[in-house]
């Protein structure tokens, strides 16, 4: 081969690479960027290991959406005027630090009333419908087994999703009533008893300039049995039944 040639294979394989991560660069900035799950704060919807999608564009953008928050700019672009859902799973930056990322579900538009009484949710004043599916032992971070109850939720808007409860008197089972600011909104894990969300000081109300995107579907999940490097465990640590799921 000559000089000529090499030079002309190895300039083609450079642009080639630098084409794919231009490419990768604008599809993870404006169209889907992943995301993994490292908390059980959205089970049983979301577990531990779970890697998913978000949708950017559904939203519409803010500085948040674009890598390093460059170039800052105030409020959102390109999105439609009530773009937010509730019952959507939704990724957003943590307001009280502006830069860590957490995924919760949107209970409460702009104007709403929250409150959780006893362990049931209101919204608007009105006790939010949920019923039984099943009770189960689930073990917590540490390691320790629990009895879990499952419930089938149902918001105003039809949405159903599942939550789990420990009980109806842990610590956020008794709220005050929130009101939900103008362009703010209301997340809640759907492991009620397990989560830091908007009943909290630390998450509180989420502006709307801070979501990033909807959740949209999984595209991968491990249960953590097997190292990077344990080529011979990959089969049976790969969660299979849970590949390309949607998430709602």
């Amino acid at each position: 081969m000559t000089e000529e040639k090499q030079g002309g294979t190895f300039g083609e394989t450079v642009r080639t690479v630098v084409y794919a991560v231009l490419i990768a660069i604008v599809l993870r900035t404006f169209a889907y960027e992943p995301f993994s799950i490292p908390s059980g704060s959205m089970l049983p919807t979301l577990k531990i290991g779970d890697y998913l999608f978000v949708s950017k564009f559904s939203y519409g953008y803010s500085h948040f959406s674009l890598p390093w928050g460059w170039p800052p700019f105030k409020g959102r672009v390109l999105g439609s005027d009530q773009p937010v859902q509730r019952g959507d799973v939704a990724v957003f930056i943590l307001p009280s630090d502006g830069k860590t990322d957490y995924i919760k579900r949107i209970i409460g538009l702009p104007g709403d009333t929250i409150q959780v009484k006893e362990g049931r949710l209101y919204i608007n004043g009105k006790i939010v419908d949920r019923q039984l599916v099943k009770q189960d032992i689930h073990s917590d971070a540490g390691g320790f087994p629990q009895t879990v109850t499952e419930y089938q939720e149902t918001l105003p808007n039809g949405v159903k999703h599942m939550i789990w409860e420990r009980d109806d008197r842990s610590m956020l089972d008794n709220t005050p009533v929130f009101t939900v600011p103008p362009d703010h909104y209301f997340a809640m894990g759907d492991n009620r008893d397990n989560s830091a969300d908007s009943r909290t000081p630390q998450v509180g109300y989420v502006p709307k300039e801070n979501l990033i995107g909807r959740a949209e579907f999984l595209f991968f999940s491990v249960d953590g049995s097997a190292h990077f490097w344990e080529i011979w465990k990959w089969p049976t640590a790969i969660r299979w039944d849970r590949l390309f799921h949607g998430i709602g």
